[in-house]
């Protein structure tokens, strides 16, 4: 059988999924990135690779912050951008998705799809106020676990106004309504609600939002997000219960319209990858170059903005 790898390598989340040629996940894995794309790869690939013997895979796609760096340490046959991947993905089982919302951990994006081609997007990669990592920092304030937010911010009935533009903000309003007494499921509500106005003022703005929508990356999977959606856009929004996975299912398939000869090994840990700091003093840009290694042997340079400095 062939089957096709993709990972969705994030600053908070590291994604994985081993397809068949039909698009069927045959294993898939969700780990933290913990600051370390190198080590969080490695431990997912040893994740994906349990699989029966008989399946050998031809293509191998990243996507991602890191899909540069971890495409070379894998020898990757397709290095994408997360937007062609998620609208990919996405397609493959929404046909006439027209609006695809994301929410990760520290960024957010949104597609806007016309008969299958992407006519518009828009990324906000500036400020974590609409983003997973905000909600998180809260519910530990809060002391409320984050897989509990959204059930809860269900059974408020008078969501609080909480500041919605800047993280700084947002975080000094919530603890002011703390402190005055605000019911606990309200802030809740609040801050899910907060999340949808940002995302729509920010990442949003100036779009045509327009179904079928499908909500996808970590925060599609709270209740409360998903409701304000819903009441503010008066639409009906599709969470796929692979919403999580979807950046690294499509360029699993993108891997696979790349499909050669070769076939591709997950058995990785003897491999040596590193990276490596250094100034370039070539020319009066003195750029910071990330010098990658494999098995001790230069392989490329990121940073540089001429040619000495690939070198």
């Amino acid at each position: 059988m062939k089957a096709y790898v993709g990972i969705d390598i994030g600053s908070i989340s590291t994604k994985g999924v081993v397809i068949d040629q039909f698009g069927n996940i045959i294993k898939e894995s969700y780990i933290w990135t913990e600051g370390n794309p190198i080590k969080a790869v490695k431990k997912l690939i040893n994740n994906l690779k349990e699989i029966p013997k008989d399946i050998e895979i031809k293509g191998i796609g990243t996507t991602g912050s890191g899909r540069k760096l971890i495409g070379l340490m894998l020898g990757a046959n397709t290095i994408k951008n997360e937007i062609t991947a998620h609208a990919v993905g996405t397609l493959h089982f929404y046909k006439d998705v027209r609006t695809i919302l994301e929410i990760g951990g520290q960024d957010s994006k949104i597609i806007l799809l016309e008969n299958g081609i992407i006519k518009d997007y828009a990324m906000n990669t500036l400020c974590a106020a609409g983003t997973g990592a905000f909600l998180t920092s809260q519910a530990k304030r809060l002391e409320v676990p984050i897989e509990e937010f959204g059930d809860i911010a269900l059974k408020s009935n008078n969501p609080v106004k909480i500041a919605s533009r800047c993280t700084v903000f947002a975080e000094s309003d919530l603890i002011h309504k703390a402190g005055v007494g605000y019911n606990t499921k309200d802030i809740i509500a609040g801050l899910c609600k907060s999340i949808v106005l940002n995302y729509l003022n920010n990442v949003g703005k100036g779009k045509k939002i327009k179904g079928p929508i499908v909500f996808q990356g970590g925060v599609s999977k709270n209740k409360g997000v998903v409701h304000y959606f819903e009441e503010i856009l008066n639409e009906k929004i599709i969470v796929d219960k692979n919403s999580h996975l979807m950046g690294a299912i499509g360029v699993a398939l993108l891997s696979k319209e790349r499909e050669t000869d070769k076939v591709y090994t997950l058995d990785i840990e003897n491999i040596s990858f590193e990276t490596r700091g250094v100034e370039c003093n070539g020319c009066s840009n003195h750029c910071d170059l990330v010098k990658i290694y494999k098995n001790n042997k230069h392989i490329d340079t990121f940073g540089n903005k001429c040619e000495v400095g690939g070198k």
